[in-house]
């Protein structure tokens, strides 16, 4: 019922090809030529396609696109093709297919399709699959346990996440997810369900009380991550391909409408990301390759006088005509923004590019009204914000410099750059600890967490729990008392932290927890952890 992780079914299955196989699939662009091209495309269609589909757009496997693969290299695929993947349904080919056919299969799955396909609601709504109705579930948790101090744990080394108890630290229940899960997942207002995206454009629903999938849908052949609204109404997916957003009824997953990214020259984007502004009834969207944020209003009422907003129309009566609900409003900026920050009433939006440009940007006045002096690429999206002598300041990690930059939410100007043992990911803190704690992702130092004062902005602590595997992501419980570090590693593990005297509480084992994820952490937006 899963799809799995290219590394989990990258090319199953022995399936016996046919010419008409190999002509419907000359429709793409491949990097071979002449017989190279032809065995490439036999070799797929033999092999691949009864679990990734003729066209590569994954049926029981993932999609194979380049728009998939991006953070999974060619040397690797090579060996999981090689080799299998343990604990999978991926088999090894090292006893059916030569060196060069895995390369001439790795070069294949990597060339980019001559047209982007079709990704209709049509073909959203085939792909959606209820397994429980709500009347049959029950509206009491089966197990006992506080149900905002609960994480949702997921683990990217198998493909499961874990409901954790945060009083305990005891697994209440481990669950199958689909390939590569990204963005995060996102839980209902009252923290029963939980929604999860994976990178091959699956949004499953969860619920809690009952520790059941209860539905899930396909949104897309390459998704980034998805939003909730505040009244729990509505899902939002952003999509790298097709270029678009799309809206579901969180009820059961049926889609509601299809939004297609393009400016006013009819120039196509990819959606980067997108956030729920709750005091502002809407989605906020990041565009990859338009100059513009988008701001997408879910509200049964529209924005008053519609001043800046794009809409359709739907008609009533005669020549009567109202509003038809999720009005856009398109902003346009002066770079290409990958990340965003909030301040706490979203009036602002700070946005930062891939070139170090940095702006401040008023949703109200639906313009720039300052810039940010945040040199390499600051990580946004994993900002957090605290009080500091009297005035609220942001903290960014960065992803290509050594160095977390602290900035006047007010004033918009650098307090401190603190300078770390290397770029990092993931930061986090909580209201009620002196402490605010940053990883070293990328480099060398990657076993690295640095512990940071809040009070002095200066790194008090450096910890090292398992010397060669990296040190990420760190969450709290929902008092603050406790921070959780996940040790990326197949044969990874969960450390809790003591978040007051940094000292070690308990490990448990997992298998690449990438990210843990409170409850009520994450419902009432704290200001230690990201929206």
């Amino acid at each position: 019922m899963y799809f799995k992780l290219l590394t989990s079914a990258l090319l199953c299955a022995i399936f016996f090809g046919t010419w008409t196989q190999v002509a419907n699939a000359t429709d793409t662009k491949t990097v071979a030529s002449g017989a190279d091209e032809l065995n490439a495309t036999i070799l797929y269609q033999q092999h691949c396609s009864v679990c990734h589909g003729d066209d590569r757009f994954g049926l029981m496997g993932p999609a194979l696109l380049p728009e998939n693969l991006s953070r999974f290299r060619k040397h690797k695929a090579v060996k999981v093709i090689k080799n299998g993947r343990v604990a999978t349904q991926m088999p090894s080919f090292s006893d059916k297919l030569n060196e060069h056919q895995i390369q001439s299969l790795v070069d294949y799955i990597y060339t980019p399709l001559a047209k982007i396909p079709d990704w209709k609601l049509d073909n959203i709504q085939k792909t959606r699959k209820v397994f429980f109705e709500a009347s049959s579930l029950s509206d009491k948790p089966v197990f006992s346990a506080d149900m905002m101090n609960l994480f949702i744990v997921v683990e990217l080394g198998d493909h499961h996440a874990t409901v954790l108890n945060g009083d305990t630290f005891e697994p209440i229940h481990r669950f199958q997810t689909h390939f590569a899960l990204h963005g995060g997942p996102k839980y209902s207002p009252d923290g029963r369900h939980v929604y999860f995206a994976s990178r091959d454009g699956w949004v499953s629903k969860f619920d809690i009380y009952n520790l059941k999938t209860v539905a899930e849908v396909r949104v897309g052949i390459n998704t980034r991550n998805i939003a909730i609204s505040s009244d729990g109404r509505y899902l939002m997916a952003a999509n790298y391909l097709p270029n678009n957003l799309v809206l579901l009824d969180t009820q059961d997953l049926s889609p509601i409408k299809m939004i297609d990214v393009k400016d006013k020259n009819g120039k196509t984007s990819r959606v980067s990301a997108v956030y729920n502004a709750p005091p502002r009834n809407s989605f906020i969207a990041a565009l990859k390759d338009i100059e513009e944020v988008w701001e997408i209003n879910y509200q049964d009422a529209p924005p008053a006088g519609f001043v800046g907003w794009e809409h359709d129309y739907n008609k009533v009566s005669g020549d009567v005509v109202t509003p038809a609900p999720f009005p856009i409003r398109k902003i346009k900026v002066s770079a290409l923004l990958d990340d965003f920050f909030f301040n706490q009433d979203y009036s602002l939006l700070f946005g930062a590019s891939r070139k170090g440009d940095g702006i401040v940007l008023s949703l109200d006045a639906r313009k720039e009204i300052g810039s940010l002096n945040v040199p390499g690429m600051p990580h946004l999206g994993s900002g957090i914000t605290w009080e500091y002598k009297g005035r609220d300041v942001m903290a960014t990690p960065n992803l290509k410099e050594g160095k977390v930059t602290i900035i006047d939410m007010d004033t918009w100007e650098v307090v401190k750059h603190i300078e770390t043992k290397g770029p990092g990911f993931f930061m986090r803190s909580h209201e009620k600890t002196p402490y605010a704690w940053v990883d070293v992702f990328f480099g060398p130092n990657k076993d690295l967490m640095h512990v940071i004062d809040k009070s002095t902005l200066e790194i008090v602590k450096t910890l090292k729990p398992v010397p060669g595997k990296t040190a990420a992501h760190i969450e709290f419980t929902k008092d603050g008392r406790y921070a959780l570090m996940s040790i990326w590693d197949k044969e990874g593990a969960l450390i809790i932290y003591d978040a007051q005297t940094l000292e070690e509480v308990k490990r448990i084992p997992m298998s690449k927890p990438s990210g843990k994820y409170n409850v009520y952490n994450k419902t009432s937006y704290s200001r230690g952890t990201s929206h």
